[in-house]
């Protein structure tokens, strides 16, 4: 009997996916879920829609136990599920909107940005306790992170809790792989595709079917009108890059300088996609006073739960790993070697094969030599954020957001700076490692007009 303890099980939709996905496999139908979360409400509500889907699937030797206490789930945990959010809504308002005073306008902000450094600091503490945690407890345990921002703190549970079997998970590579399918008129089954890169930012350089290139293919659709204007920036990718890139456009739109620094480049590059590219979309996706009555119509099976297997691959994991079939998966994991024009130590999201051994990444070798250097303006700042968690330096923290394409596109040193101690000043409530700390105030000295006097000269510009 596999032990799964997944922690964040309160979520409104997520770990009851996951459930019922796991229960799917002949492998794992009597596993155990210890379902683990710090709001006993949602954990209440949680319960019982696992109970609910034991009855509906029939799935009568599987059990599942609750607790707030983490350390008490690990014990003789086989598998560990993270997916969790620190400080709710009111902190994704506060990352979103500060901001945006600033003229950083952000649509999801859980990955890069302002919104994606602050999200860290306050995300990674957590995970890093669960990974030393299960270092000590249960160390054989396999750590399926599913909370974002995927790359750094997968970095930085790397680093806090070395020697841990972690891998990072999406859907995003089999959404844009289905995707691409689908547009071309195949099913996703007749395709052969590859796919590395970073989350969120991997790139699909090679997509096949029965040994004929489609990528020709794919940079003529996106270039139509009605394709274009569905996933406006990621076809924007395409058509001046050659590849497709994985994540929405909204996502895409805000990890680089060319599509949000101006109003009249978000009205004609972000809309479009299946994540809305409008500003602070994710207040929308998360601002949900009816979480109560959705949780409960899923406890009482108003409104079921889809008992069908879905995408995501922490189920495929978990039962390759138990013994069933072997699968190739796309998951988050330390370049050691994997892409040779990424740096070493970085996290990066590449082909996996997993079976009874384990996930073992595999070698891509060297991306396009445009698209590696893309993801390189992000791992800069994700390198930085990492640092700044773990030292508690609020200062590269600072300089991580001065880094991020688009708040550079947008601001100058002085107004990230201010920006900075803003965002700081009001995340404080999550923050607590950081008290007392907090980027050093510096003087404004722009437009300060100084007397010739009182200026320095160069020697060698002294002309006789």
């Amino acid at each position: 009997m596999a032990k799964v303890v997944i922690i964040g099980a309160g979520s409104l939709v997520f770990s009851s996916r996951l459930t019922a996905d796991i229960l799917t496999y002949e492998n794992t139908r009597d596993a155990h879920f210890a379902l683990v979360d710090l709001d006993k409400e949602r954990l209440a509500y949680a319960g019982r829609i696992v109970e609910r889907i034991f009855k509906e699937g029939g799935y009568d030797k599987a059990s599942y136990s609750m607790t707030t206490d983490r350390r008490e789930a690990l014990k003789g945990a086989d598998y560990v599920i993270t997916s969790i959010l620190v400080g709710g809504y009111e902190a994704i308002q506060r990352e979103i909107d500060i901001p945006k005073k600033y003229g950083v306008d952000q649509c999801i902000g859980d990955t890069l940005g302002p919104g994606g450094v602050m999200r860290c600091l306050r995300t990674l503490p957590h995970q890093a306790g669960v990974a030393r945690d299960i270092m000590e407890i249960c160390p054989k345990a396999w750590l399926l992170n599913y909370t974002n921002p995927m790359s750094m703190l997968c970095w930085g549970m790397e680093k806090a809790a070395p020697g841990i079997k972690l891998v990072g998970l999406c859907h995003s590579v089999q959404g844009t792989s289905e995707q691409w399918a689908k547009r071309l008129g195949y099913d996703i089954g007749e395709i052969t595709f590859e796919c590395a890169g970073i989350n969120h930012q991997a790139w699909i350089y090679r997509f096949e079917r029965k040994g004929v290139d489609l990528l020709p293919r794919i940079r003529e659709l996106a270039v139509k009108p009605d394709v274009w204007k569905g996933d406006t920036s990621r076809m924007e990718y395409v058509k001046h890059f050659g590849f497709p890139v994985t994540e929405s456009s909204g996502h895409n739109s805000e990890y680089t300088c060319w599509f949000r620094k101006r109003s009249e480049l978000i009205e004609n590059y972000c809309p479009g996609g299946s994540w809305n590219g409008g500003s602070g979309f994710i207040k929308e996706l998360y601002d949900r006073p009816d979480w109560r009555q959705t949780m409960e119509k899923m406890a009482s099976w108003e409104k079921p739960v889809n008992l069908k297997r879905s995408l995501e691959y922490g189920s495929q994991i978990i039962n390759a790993i138990e013994g069933g079939d072997s699968v190739l998966i796309h998951g988050n994991v330390m370049n050691r070697g994997l892409i040779d024009n990424l740096p070493e130590g970085c996290n990066v999201e590449v082909p996996c094969h997993v079976d009874r051994t384990g996930v073992r990444p595999l070698k891509v070798g060297r991306l396009p030599a445009h698209l590696a250097a893309i993801n390189r303006t992000q791992i800069n700042v994700q390198e930085l954020v990492v640092e700044a968690t773990l030292r508690r330096d609020p200062e590269a923290a600072f300089q991580a957001i001065a880094l991020d394409p688009l708040t550079a596109a947008c601001c100058s040193l002085d107004e990230i700076r201010a920006m900075t101690l803003e965002l700081f000043e009001a995340h404080q409530p999550w923050l607590p490692q950081f008290e007392g700390r907090k980027p050093a105030a510096k003087p404004v000295l722009a437009g300060v007009k100084i007397a010739a006097a009182e200026r320095h000269v160069d020697p060698a510009e002294v002309r006789v």
